[in-house]
């Protein structure tokens, strides 16, 4: 892992002359917590600030529409993911290909990869990384109790397959629980991914893209009180009053460590080129069992999340994380010398 990193910076006279488009839900929301998506309206406010600092030739936009015509931009920096309809975390990054602009994050199909939990899971079983038993129970297919993924302590997880931030989570103790869990997502029109409970602590391992190459930053975990309690999306959003105390902590586990990173690098490398993303890990202290759980591709870069978290870790403030992914980005895409 880089505990130091040197920021890749943007030249003066790109920063003027490439008009640069930042797409997000809430980019003219002004700050403060929405009554629906909580905290995340705070994050896009932090980063258009941010890229306020930088100096930047700069167009906002909170909705699609703006690409449905060829628009008046040379590059797009896209985190309008949840659009309210399923896979829509490909639309822009296709509307972007359609037009032949460039963007931040990975292509559609690599977003698509890894947005679907199934398929990502299966990316790193293909890579030889431990991966638990799931069955993902596609909208419109049969929903069979003889596709139900062993779990030895009895109790599943249930959410969908394309959720963020544990949308739609939750868990049951037998088939019926099962079943009527999967019905509920199928009705909401979303596929839905069955596990078994996994014990034990989330391993965060984010990576940032330097000269092509996936560069993983220091280690995070959160050290929680009660690793049986599930965690729902009002208490990531801070929509609820959140009782548990954990916190998200450097994780340099002398044992753990080392071998979490390596996996980690084997799924990053399914994935180039993707610019950042976070890869998330459970390990179980009590038997040293380690499962890969999910790659969130174009993660959140809230500075109070963990990809800033852990680049802070590496001596990048907030500015310098968000210049050095487009400084990267602008040079694969030959935006910028390299």
């Amino acid at each position: 892992m880089s505990d130091s990193l040197e920021a890749l910076r943007i030249p003066d006279d790109a920063k003027e002359r490439v008009r640069l488009l930042f797409m997000a839900k809430h980019v003219l929301w002004g700050g403060g917590m929405h009554p629906e998506d909580g905290n995340h309206a705070i994050y896009h406010h932090e980063v258009r600030t941010t890229l306020e600092s930088l100096g930047l030739n700069l167009q906002f936009a909170n909705n699609y529409k703006v690409l449905f015509e060829q628009p008046e931009a040379d590059f797009v920096f896209p985190l309008l993911n949840r659009g309210g309809f399923v896979n829509s975390e490909m639309l822009i990054p296709l509307l972007c290909n359609m037009h032949r602009i460039p963007y931040l994050g990975a292509m559609p199909f690599l977003r698509g990869m890894g947005d679907d939990k199934s398929v990502s899971k299966l990316a790193a079983a293909h890579a030889g990384v431990p991966t638990a038993p799931w069955f993902c129970f596609r909208r419109g297919g049969p929903v069979l109790e003889k596709d139900l993924p062993p779990a030895p302590g009895g109790r599943w997880v249930i959410k969908p397959n394309a959720s963020s931030a544990s949308w739609g989570i939750s868990d049951a103790f037998d088939w019926n629980g099962v079943a009527n869990a999967v019905a509920d997502i199928h009705g909401q029109g979303h596929d839905a991914i069955v596990e078994p409970y996994l014990d034990g602590y989330d391993i965060q391992c984010a990576f940032i893209t330097i000269r092509d190459e996936p560069v993983p930053l220091p280690m995070l975990w959160y050290e929680r009180e009660d690793t049986q309690k599930l965690w729902t999306y009002y208490e990531k959003r801070d929509l609820v009053q959140n009782t548990e105390k954990a916190a998200l902590k450097r994780f340099d586990h002398a044992e753990f460590a080392p071998q979490i990173e390596a996996m980690a690098r084997k799924v990053a490398q399914e994935f180039v080129p993707f610019d950042y993303g976070r890869i998330e890990f459970r390990l179980d202290l009590a038997t040293g069992d380690i499962n890969f759980i999910e790659i969130n591709l174009n993660c959140n870069l809230w500075s109070e999340k963990v990809m800033a978290k852990a680049a802070a870790q590496a001596g990048f403030n907030h500015a310098d994380l968000i210049e050095t992914l487009l400084a990267e980005s602008w040079r694969r895409s030959a935006l910028i010398a390299g």
